[in-house]
């Protein structure tokens, strides 16, 4: 077995895998769990509430092809911690909210923290470090990360309905200090100290041709299928809420997501033999639609709630390992940070609008123009795939 075989299997990859799923818990998911106590506790409309996010997501994609390349430079441990003790003080912040204006501030220094400290530069750490083993390291941190809806949600709505929000943020922001942080540090550092040095091989440039074709394609099809299941999942729990169901079912139905993310990455690791990125990556776009239309139907039962969150987690879960491993097989793995943090420019300035497009939508013309809304861009998805699979 390689050194990069076996770290793949190890206890590093584990560790960043725990803190992946903490990190998540604690900073991405703080907005579903706590958005209906925000909106009750401050008055807040949920637009003003939902600016938060968009503001986190627009000052990721600000930084966005800089710390793919301070990934690409070997720098990926130092960010992953240091984005996580960022996650801590914007958390403890937030805990003291009192005025719009803080609250967008705090949000935009969340940004920095989860960009930092998440998927994208743990993927790209890993792809630098372990080469054609990050496929088995990234499909275990995924495995574990999945079941992060499934414990932030629950949690910060028990935290809240028995000690308060401020108090549920004080405990997120406790769980990043002294589970994410050390996670992060161990993890990386015993990575790096064992697998071989990486080979220093520029990548063609992306030019005006193929590449570059390739690039935009790949930066269209994952920003309109982000938006169209993000502006729905930040909002899920009101969204259901508003269609007759209890808070309680609300929340079930968004911790569901979590584990079905999980079931989805297996059946992906199951299957992964047997079909390629592009054609496991369409299957997951036609899921998303089915997916969309079943929560087009929620009024006829909470069997089509189930249903929704059942074939929407799945999907969203393999399209979290389809992504690293479709850019690579694209646009090659020399300088993925760099090609990454490009694809996450237009990715994120459009995906830190969903939050609001999707408050807008339920506040204005309602649930329908929402999932119409939604099955429409997963259908430009499409398109685009088929037309990245034809260059």
């Amino acid at each position: 077995m390689s050194p990069t075989e076996a770290l793949s299997r190890g206890p590093a990859v584990w560790a960043l895998a725990a803190g992946q799923m903490l990190g998540f818990a604690c900073q991405f998911f703080v907005f579903a769990g706590l958005v209906l106590f925000w909106h009750e506790d401050l008055g807040w409309a949920k637009s003003t509430l939902a600016l938060g996010p968009m503001l986190a997501l627009l000052v990721g994609a600000a930084f966005a092809p800089l710390i793919g390349k301070v990934v690409d430079g070997g720098r990926g441990p130092e960010l992953m911690v240091f984005g996580a003790m960022i996650g801590v003080v914007a958390l403890v912040l937030m805990s003291q909210v009192q005025t719009p204006v803080q609250w967008a501030l705090i949000w935009m220094l969340l940004g920095i923290g989860q960009l930092s400290s998440q998927y994208e530069v743990c993927f790209a750490f890993l792809i630098r470090r372990l080469g054609r083993d990050a496929r088995r390291a990234i499909i275990r941190v995924t495995l574990v990360a999945g079941f992060a809806s499934t414990v932030s949600i629950p949690a910060y709505t028990a935290l809240a309905q028995g000690q308060g929000w401020r108090f549920a943020l004080m405990t997120g922001a406790a769980v990043m200090a002294f589970g994410v942080v050390p996670l992060n540090w161990w993890g990386t550092r015993r990575i790096r100290a064992g697998a071989p040095p990486p080979v220093a091989a520029p990548a063609p440039p992306i030019g005006s041709g193929t590449r570059s074709r390739r690039l935009w394609l790949l930066a269209v099809m994952f920003s309109l299928s982000g938006l169209s299941h993000w502006m729905i999942a930040h909002l899920l729990i009101p969204v259901l809420v508003g269609r007759g169901y209890s808070q309680e079912l609300a929340v079930f139905a968004a911790a569901v997501i979590g584990p079905a993310q999980v079931a989805g990455r297996f059946a992906l690791m199951y299957s992964e033999a047997r079909i390629s990125n592009a054609r496991a990556t369409l299957l997951t776009l036609c899921a998303m639609f089915v997916a969309t239309t079943f929560l087009a139907l929620s009024g006829a039962g909470v069997g089509m709630v189930i249903a929704y969150v059942l074939v929407q987690g799945a999907a969203i879960g393999m399209t979290t390992i389809l992504r690293p491993v479709l850019i690579a097989d694209m646009l090659g793995a020399e300088n993925y940070g760099a090609n990454a943090g490009r694809i996450q420019v237009p990715s994120m300035v459009i995906n830190a609008f969903a939050p609001m497009i999707g408050a807008l939508l339920l506040e204005g013309p309602g649930f329908g123009a929402l999932v119409g809304l939604s099955l429409g861009l997963i259908l430009i998805s499409v398109l685009a795939l088929h037309a990245l699979r034809s260059t």
